[in-house]
Order: C-alpha cells, then sequence, then structure tokens
C-alpha cells in the first residue's frame, strides 16, 4: 500500500501514524478553524489572503499565535506535502488549527496545534455546465455574531442545511440570517447580479468572510463593474438576472433556478475567465 502523508505542526507524518488523539479539543467541542485552499497549475492559490483570515480568526477565539504562521513557512510545509503525495498539479488543501487538548468547556491552555491535509482533484476552475437549482434552508437562521465570519470547527447549520439539501433533491440550500436575509450557502457565498452590477451580502449579515468573495468584489473593480454589499431578499433573488456562488475551491458556479425564477450566466463567465487567468 502507498503511504499518504500530511504535515503536523510542521512535520510531516504517515497518515497511518496516529498523531491526533480521540480526546483533542477540535473532535470534542469544535474548539478549531480551517482553511480549504486551492492548489492550481502547480500554483497554491491566494494563500496570503487565507493565512490572514487564519490569523484573524484566531484571535477572535483566543489562540495563541505561533511565530512560525507565516505565508512563506506555509507555502513550503503545502508544497512538500503536495510533492510526498504526489498531487500536484491540482489539489485540495485543508489547514486546520484546533486548541490543543485539556480543560472542558473552559481551555486549559490556548496553545494551538494545525494540520495540513491534501486530496488530489482534477482540472483547474471551471464553470459548471448545467445550473445549479437551489432553495432556501430555512429551519434554523444563522445567528450574527463576530464568530458568523469565521470558518470554524462547528459546522452544524451547514450540515442540517446539506441534508435538507439532500431531502428536497436540490443542488443547493441558500442559508438565512436572524434578519431574514439571504447570507450564503451551504460552502459559498453567494452574488447576485442586476442590470450589469453585483450585490452580496455584507460581513455583518453574517455570511462567512470568504477568500474567493474578496476576489470576486476586487475583480469587479479592476474591470469597473459596479459591486454593492447589500442586504439580499426573496425579491431581490426573485427579480435578479444572475446568482452564482463562489468558493476557494470550484470558483464560480452559477445558479439556473431559484423556485420559478431562472437566471442566465452571462457574468459568471466573465469571473471565471478571469479566475482561469490568473492560474497561467
Amino acid at each position: 500500500m502507498t503511504d499518504s502523508y500530511c504535515i503536523y505542526n510542521g512535520h510531516l507524518v504517515s497518515l497511518y501514524e496516529p498523531s491526533i488523539t480521540f480526546n483533542n479539543r477540535a473532535f470534542r467541542y469544535g474548539d478549531a478553524l480551517f482553511e480549504t485552499i486551492r492548489f492550481c497549475n502547480n500554483q497554491i492559490m491566494f494563500l496570503a489572503d487565507h493565512i490572514s483570515r487564519l490569523k484573524l480568526s484566531m484571535t477572535i477565539l483566543r489562540m495563541n499565535l505561533p511565530a512560525e504562521f507565516t505565508n512563506d513557512n506555509f507555502h513550503n510545509l503545502i508544497i512538500n506535502l503536495i510533492k510526498s503525495n504526489g498531487h500536484a498539479p491540482n489539489a485540495r488543501i485543508r489547514l486546520t488549527v484546533f486548541r490543543n487538548n485539556g480543560g472542558h468547556y473552559t481551555p486549559q491552555t490556548n496553545d494551538i496545534s494545525f494540520l495540513i491535509e491534501t486530496e488530489l482533484i482534477q482540472g483547474v476552475y471551471e464553470l459548471n455546465q448545467k445550473g445549479i437549482w437551489a432553495d432556501i434552508f430555512a429551519d434554523i437562521k444563522k445567528p450574527i455574531n463576530k464568530l458568523s465570519n469565521i470558518k470554524s470547527g462547528n459546522a452544524l447549520i451547514y450540515v442540517m442545511a446539506g441534508i435538507s439539501k439532500k431531502s428536497m433533491n436540490l443542488d443547493e440550500c441558500f442559508l438565512i440570517n436572524e434578519n431574514g436575509t439571504v447570507c450564503e450557502s451551504i460552502s459559498s457565498n453567494i452574488f447576485v447580479v442586476k442590470n450589469g452590477a453585483l450585490f452580496t451580502p455584507k460581513l455583518i449579515d453574517g455570511c462567512v468572510d470568504g477568500v474567493m468573495r474578496k476576489q470576486v468584489i476586487k475583480l469587479a473593480s479592476e474591470n469597473k463593474i459596479l459591486s454593492f454589499e447589500n442586504p439580499i431578499t426573496m425579491y431581490t433573488l426573485s427579480t435578479a438576472d444572475e446568482v452564482f456562488l463562489t468558493n476557494s475551491i470550484k470558483g464560480i458556479q452559477w445558479v439556473g433556478q431559484f423556485k420559478d425564477r431562472f437566471y442566465t450566466n452571462k457574468t459568471a463567465h466573465f469571473f471565471i475567465d478571469k479566475l482561469i487567468n490568473l492560474t497561467q
């Protein structure tokens, strides 16, 4: 059997060697953060933005920030792991940070451990040929607080939305916040296109502070496309020309149908082409 590897606290270890114990705080309390990062055409995409978000999130959770948490160090660790696993030229990277063992709800320490994993995937960013069929997940509203924007180990609301999506035979579900407006989807930020302009929820609406969301807003500015951060309501979705979703792994995915509304994908094509250019 061919060995596979991960990086645990800066060291290359076999996946078959037990490194994380059953009493780790990520497992027991969801006391963890994670980043999913795209390796595309032998490039780590937007690494600086991922590490910046990770550091900010660690500060919010009062985790101690090690001196070795630098862009250069993570770049070298990831490249080493990609080579060791033979996962070039395209891969999915997961970087998890969790508070060290000890204590119950109240931790004994704020020191952390980190784990890097890679998974081979095919191809670069590619727009979905068939539009996504989406509807609202309304059973649980996402709270709005300073934890809303981070990618934490507590993903139960997304798990429940995923179960609902499956039961309704949908491709995706939109989450609503405690104010009743749409904040994101199960694994992506949401953009609406109306009369050539982009609209996306504000961070204070409770969406994850997505790295790909940031890139789309930046690309829109560079290409003189108006973009606005506004609450997304049912009326916004029912009158939109386009709706597309963004995340670090898939890039951009266009929504074809929401309830009785059908959408086009011209703007989504434009942005996916811009993303592909960044990988070359």
